[in-house]
């Protein structure tokens, strides 16, 4: 009577284990964009809810401000977000938390490193908001009113794989 092979082989299960690997490998950083991305999302949802106020603002009395004075009450921060500033002339600047954020939110992406920031800039001049990466209120768009101008990069920039699509 013949004997019929049951099981596997051991070259057979090292193939498995060696796909097995290299799909892990192509999944985990996806996966901390994918988590990154979606925090990232929460200081874009917050910055949205003032843009309207904040242009009204402006455009009534000159100013540009965020709570306080302006009498703009509005939710400055969140699970990921530490809080929301105005940043030179117009822009609106949110930083990450340092502690319960993806690590591509910190620097070095280690956790408690530096939070990072993202921010939108309304040019007073044209009427229009432009989100960017990084600081903002810094060079063009600190001086005065200038047609054109967008927002730009500042420091500590989140990753571009993190950034909403509609920044880059």
């Amino acid at each position: 009577m013949k004997n019929i092979q049951k099981g596997f082989t051991l070259i057979e299960l090292m193939i498995v284990v060696a796909i097995i690997g290299i799909l892990a490998a192509m999944a985990i950083p996806a996966y901390t964009d994918y988590t990154g991305r979606a925090q990232a999302a929460e200081a874009f949802a917050l910055m949205d809810g003032v843009k309207m106020p904040m242009t009204e603002f402006y455009t009534s009395t000159g100013f540009f401000l965020l709570n306080g004075a302006s009498g703009i009450t509005a939710i400055t921060s969140g699970k990921y977000v530490a809080g929301m500033d105005v940043v030179g002339m117009s822009s609106v600047q949110a930083n990450f938390k340092n502690v319960g954020v993806s690590s591509r939110l910190l620097t070095a992406g280690t956790p408690g490193g530096t939070p990072l920031s993202v921010h939108m800039y309304y040019n007073m001049a044209d009427g229009y908001w432009t989100c960017a990466n990084g600081t903002g209120g810094t060079g063009v768009e600190g001086a005065a009113a200038v047609s054109g101008v967008t927002a730009a990069i500042g420091i500590n920039p989140i990753p571009n794989s993190v950034l909403p699509k509609s920044c880059t």
